[in-house]
């Protein structure tokens, strides 16, 4: 019928006690401690937050930022494309209409709850006219308490891009 019996293994007296690979993984943490305790000239550390990394990659995504155009306005139409996209539902945008005769919306509100977002980027890849991004090199943000955490459109647009 195609029925294969397979072995079972840790019969043995020496499997079933365990003590072979306890030895031998406390062999492995005891060389590497060791190993560690006489290296420490050649440990690297930095004194953060006075000294910043500088092992950074340059397609690292910070904390979000909107964009203007050239006459100053949010370039953001309101089309609620980036908050569909968020997978963790961190965006909240409220529409206005524009109040310079364009034919188009802008967000009268636009909030990123930072304790939610989970900086996938979706938010920037969804947009249609590269309103948001995530370029600002803003790799720590702190704050005592939740309301800290929560960007406003006026906070988005003084974000400025990292320059390389």
């Amino acid at each position: 019928m195609g029925i294969k019996i397979v072995p079972r293994h840790g019969g043995t007296l020496k499997e079933k006690l365990y003590l072979p690979a306890i030895f031998g993984g406390m062999k492995t943490t005891l060389s590497h401690l060791f190993t560690n305790l006489g290296d420490t000239p050649d440990i690297k550390t930095i004194n953060y937050p006075e000294e910043m990394p500088h092992d950074i990659n340059e397609r690292y995504r910070g904390v979000h930022r909107l964009t203007k155009r050239e006459d100053g306005s949010v370039r953001c139409v309101a089309c609620f494309m980036c908050a569909t996209a968020c997978p963790a539902e961190c965006i909240f945008i409220e529409a206005e209409e524009r109040s310079d005769g364009v034919d188009e919306k802008m967000p009268k509100r636009f909030d990123i709850d930072l304790l939610e977002c989970v900086f996938c980027g979706g938010c920037v890849e969804a947009c249609p006219c590269d309103a948001i991004r995530m370029d600002s090199g803003i790799f720590s943000f702190i704050g005592k308490k939740r309301e800290d955490f929560v960007l406003n459109k006026e906070q988005l647009l003084a974000h400025e891009e990292k320059k390389a």
